[in-house]
Parts: structure tokens; C-alpha cells; sequence
């Protein structure tokens, strides 16, 4: 059949005026390594050298949710602990090791994993591996220690849960989400259970977690690959690995019946807030937890996100609004929050979360919208990994959390082929099609609420 003049023309305006979606960029994949010694350990490296510089990062298989059972924040306090004396060296010698040569070192604790991570000048590589496995096996878990480390993890907890204004709201988040899954016990712990700790309570969790064949090494930057395995043997080879086995969390957390409901007071909030949260699918499920990952962005990055356009521009009843898709290696949280605006209550926020969420489940995404979204989130992920240490983080998450090293390449792939279709599956399945749970925060004046002031759920 031949068109005429007049429906080609229309049909070429219509192509002018669709939006095309965004070319998908090919990019080349990160060539790691990967071995596992006799012991256990399990080893990543990168080489890279673009800089001078190399990064050292120990991830142990042990998080919150491997906290004994009435010890909220072991791992955390271990997080600290690490950094203490060992047979052959001093206390923050850690600090000597990175800072004195132009580098820096840290850690951090979450829901699955304990990671310490230093960048150093790459001649200084062979002194990071000897420290990181002197510690590993030669800690001194001492009584000094132990209570000097636990009141700083107190200190930190009455200062980002108690003095935080919005602190309480945040660290209600897992409790009331979960019901049987030990990711309800709060990452940083609580006073309480950290002062029942005793000493021989620390050092059995050290005996049973921080073992070489629960831990990862990872080695990226300025290396030569045959002298870094011949170090790596040579400090990390020879510590035995224990016959006891790991315990392995078991635990299931059951589908929600129905949708659930809490109120926090805070003595400090100066106005309230309203969070909601679903469960969704461990981050190993990547078609979804992508997905799920666009999702959220599209919700809540930036000023131009639906989210802030509508809770706080538009409707102006609220200062703050967000949603994050939290994936881990057991059933993570879909949470979306606002921080109320003068004069308004939690209940007009809730409102609008959810018709926007819906809004997203249902209808149309604009071209331009969601190729934006997906061409941010991706240029994050290429910005880290301009560097060693970022370089180091993105293999360490797609092992441990993740649960497969090479989804460091693939998640990338999989970012630019999601579609409309996708999200509105993902979010339907998880989100609109599930039940949720409710946290009413509600500021009031003059009353001492204890830290852990949640209301039963209705």
C-alpha cells in the first residue's frame, strides 16, 4: 500500500515529536581476578594503573543480623574493636599505616557484611596485607578494650538515634518491618544490650566470625598480580581455619497478612513524619531488585523526582521526601518517608506517598523521564569506579550482598535495558500488591521517651 503525501508527512511530524530512548552504552567490563585459598579466604583484585595508589578492603560475612540474640550491636562494637591493639601492634597503629603515608582507612557495618578499607600509596600494598591479616588473627580482645570501644559505640548511638532529631524515626525502620528475620535488631544495637555484654561475649563472637573462610580480600589499583599472590600467601595462608562451622541465618520472614501500623514519640522532633515500608526480594534477584532500584529513583532523586515535586513543591506538606530500594542478602525494604512541613500531619503525606506510588505502578513513564533516571544512576556507578577504592566497593557489594562478583558487570547492562514494563511489574508484585507497614512519628514535648518508644502495631 502507498501513502499519500499527506501521510507521510504526519507520519514523519510524529516521529520528530517521540522521544527516542537513550542509546545503550557499551562498557567495558571489570577484569577481576578471583581465587580462594586453602583456609577459605576467599580473594578479589583488580589491577588498575591509572593512579599510583592501591586499595586494601577485608568484608567478613558478619552483620547486624548475626548479632547474638539480646546483643544488638556485637557486630558494630566489632566494627570498633578492630582497631585496637593486636600481638604486633599498637592501638590505631591503622592509622600510623595509611595516614602517615598520604592514605586513609575506615569501616563500616551493616545488615550482611563488616568491612575495613584502606587507599595507600601502592608501595606501602605489602604493609596494608601484613596488618589486615595480623588483625585478623592476633587481636587482643582485653577488657580495656572492649568497655573503651563500647562507649564509643554507646556515644555514637545517643548521637545519631537520640540527639538526631529524626534519628528515632530511622532506627524504627527494621524493627517494625520485620518480624522473625533478625534484620529487625537496628545495625548501630542499643545501650541496653551493649552494657549485659560481657568480655567472654565478645570474644566468642570474634572466635566465631572473624575466621578466613568467612572473610573476602579484596586488592584493587597499582599492583603486580604474581607478587600480590605471592603475599597474600605468605601472610594470610597460614591462619587456620576453624572446624567449627559458621552459623548460618535460617530464619524466614513470613509474607505480611495485613498492613501494620506504629507510632514513635520524639521529645526532639520538631515536626512530625510518616514512613512507609514493603518487603521486597533479596538483592540476588537482580530483573527485580534493578527494577526496583529505577524505581525508587524515579521516586525520589532529585529536585525534579515525583516525590518532591508533589509532597513538597506542589502540595507543600513537606520539607522532605525519599524512597530507597534497600537490597541485602536476605528479603530487603522499599521505603518511602516524609519529614512533615508546618502545619500538617503525617496522615496528608501517607496520602499523597501512595498516589504517587500507585501513579508509578500504573501509568505510563515518560521516554525522557526514566532515561534520565536510569543515565544518573548509571553515571554514579561509573564515578566510583574511577578510583581504586570505588573500584574495590562495587566488587565487594556484587560478591557479598549481591551474591555473584561478576554482577559488577552485568548490573550494568541490566540498569539500561529496564523498561516501563519492569517497573510496573516490580512495583505491582512488591509494592502495590503487598502490605505495608506504617511508622506515625509524632513529636511530644516534655515527655522522656525511651529509645525504643514504638507503639504496637494495629
Amino acid at each position: 500500500m502507498r501513502l499519500s503525501a499527506a501521510a507521510l508527512l504526519a507520519s514523519f511530524t510524529w516521529l520528530a515529536a517521540a522521544p527516542l530512548a537513550a542509546a545503550e552504552l557499551t562498557i567495558p567490563p571489570i577484569q577481576y581476578h578471583q581465587r580462594t585459598l586453602p583456609n577459605g579466604l576467599q580473594v578479589l583484585s583488580v589491577e588498575n594503573h591509572a593512579s599510583p595508589n592501591v586499595a586494601v578492603q577485608m568484608w567478613y560475612h558478619v552483620g547486624s543480623k548475626d548479632d547474638p540474640q539480646g546483643r544488638s550491636g556485637f557486630a558494630h562494637l566489632f566494627e570498633h574493636l578492630m582497631f585496637k591493639s593486636t600481638r604486633h601492634m599498637h592501638a590505631e597503629q591503622f592509622d600510623r599505616l595509611t595516614e602517615d603515608v598520604g592514605g586513609a582507612n575506615n569501616a563500616s557495618t551493616g545488615d550482611d557484611v563488616t568491612n575495613y578499607f584502606e587507599v595507600v600509596p601502592s608501595n606501602h600494598l605489602q604493609t596494608l596485607l601484613w596488618a589486615e591479616a595480623e588483625r585478623l588473627s592476633n587481636l587482643n580482645v582485653d577488657e580495656a578494650n572492649f568497655k573503651s570501644e563500647r562507649a564509643v559505640v554507646e556515644e555514637e548511638y545517643r548521637q545519631s538515634v537520640l540527639a538526631d532529631p529524626y534519628g528515632k524515626l530511622f532506627n524504627a525502620i527494621d524493627p517494625s518491618s520485620y518480624t522473625v528475620h533478625p534484620y529487625k535488631r537496628p545495625t548501630i544495637g542499643s545501650i541496653e544490650d551493649l552494657e549485659a555484654a560481657s568480655l567472654q561475649n565478645v570474644i566468642a563472637f570474634h572466635n566465631t566470625f572473624y575466621r578466613p573462610d568467612n572473610a573476602t580480600l579484596i586488592v584493587a589499583g597499582d599492583f603486580d598480580p604474581k607478587q600480590l599472590d605471592g603475599w597474600v600467601d605468605r601472610y594470610f595462608g597460614g591462619i587456620a581455619k576453624p572446624a567449627a562451622p559458621i552459623p548460618q541465618v535460617t530464619a524466614q520472614e513470613p509474607a505480611r497478612k495485613k498492613n501494620l501500623r506504629y507510632t514513635v514519640a520524639s521529645d526532639t522532633a520538631p515536626l512530625p513524619a510518616v514512613a512507609i515500608t514493603w518487603l521486597i526480594p533479596p538483592a540476588s534477584d537482580s530483573a527485580d531488585s534493578i527494577a526496583l532500584k529505577v524505581a525508587a529513583a524515579l521516586l525520589s532523586q532529585g529536585d525534579s523526582s515525583r516525590l518532591y515535586q508533589s509532597l513538597v513543591y506542589r502540595h507543600q506538606v513537606a520539607q522532605q521526601a525519599g524512597a530507597d530500594a534497600d537490597g541485602r542478602v536476605g528479603p530487603g525494604l522499599f521505603t518511602a518517608y516524609a519529614i512533615l512541613a508546618s502545619g500538617h500531619r503525617p496522615a496528608e503525606a501517607e496520602k499523597l506517598l501512595h498516589e504517587e506510588i500507585i501513579w508509578l505502578a500504573t501509568q505510563p513513564i515518560p521516554v525522557a523521564e526514566l532515561d534520565k533516571v536510569k543515565t544518573q544512576l548509571l553515571t554514579g556507578e561509573l564515578k566510583q569506579r574511577q578510583t581504586a577504592q570505588g573500584l574495590a566497593f562495587a566488587l565487594g557489594q556484587a560478591s557479598l550482598v549481591d551474591g555473584n562478583p561478576e554482577r559488577v558487570n552485568t548490573d550494568l547492562v541490566a540498569l539500561q535495558k529496564v523498561t516501563e514494563r519492569d517497573i510496573h511489574r516490580a512495583m505491582q508484585k512488591y509494592i502495590t500488591g503487598a502490605h505495608s507497614a506504617t511508622i506515625d512519628y509524632l513529636p511530644q514535648a516534655g515527655r522522656t521517651a525511651p529509645a525504643a518508644d514504638m507503639g504496637a502495631a494495629k
